[in-house]
């Protein structure tokens, strides 16, 4: 990219081109660093990418008197393409990977050729990741979850309230 320079009569105008100048030496600069690849830029970039995934997937989450429930959409998703599980033992991840069309995949992983093209994609797909932390009256030992109708549902049931304890009456005989 080449600077031109232009000749202008009025000071004020002068000042506005050495402006636009520096923004222009500014932007060489933010595209040389775009384009170098070093450590910290590679973790940033993994650090949108699971960002990225971790907006991916819609999730409810519902407290009932018994139970916590977590709802997410994985529309076109079985239970094999989704994990659920608890990190840390307060932490309940859902994980999963939406592939674009199996059967265009298992055509490529064949040797097929597809026999289409898309004209317009605008199904999210790939890793998404939620993670949500656990109340302190969940139940680990007891979650369940399934998915159905491309809806994933995750079930905590909660510790039930520990009742209060009554105090002891010790009657005493007068003499």
């Amino acid at each position: 990219m080449g600077v031109y320079r232009i000749v202008l009569p009025d000071a004020s105008m002068a000042s506005l081109m050495n402006t636009l100048e520096q923004i222009a030496d500014f932007s060489s600069d933010v595209e040389d660093d775009v384009n170098s690849s070093t450590t910290a830029d590679k973790s940033r970039r993994e650090y949108v990418k699971e960002r990225q995934a971790m907006a991916n997937a819609a999730v409810d989450v519902k407290e009932t008197p018994t139970p916590y429930e977590f709802v997410a959409d994985v529309p076109g998703l079985s239970g094999e393409n989704v994990k659920v599980h608890v990190e840390n033992g307060s932490t309940l991840v859902i994980t999963g990977k939406r592939r674009r069309d199996a059967s265009a995949s298992a055509a490529e992983e064949n040797g097929e050729k597809k026999q289409f093209k898309y004209l317009r994609m605008e199904r999210r797909v790939g890793k998404f990741v939620r993670r949500f932390t656990l109340p302190e009256d969940a139940e680990l030992d007891k979650i369940g979850a399934q998915c159905r109708n491309g809806l994933l549902t995750v079930t905590v049931p909660k510790v039930p309230p520990r009742e209060p304890e009554k105090p002891k009456v010790i009657d005493i005989q007068i003499s």
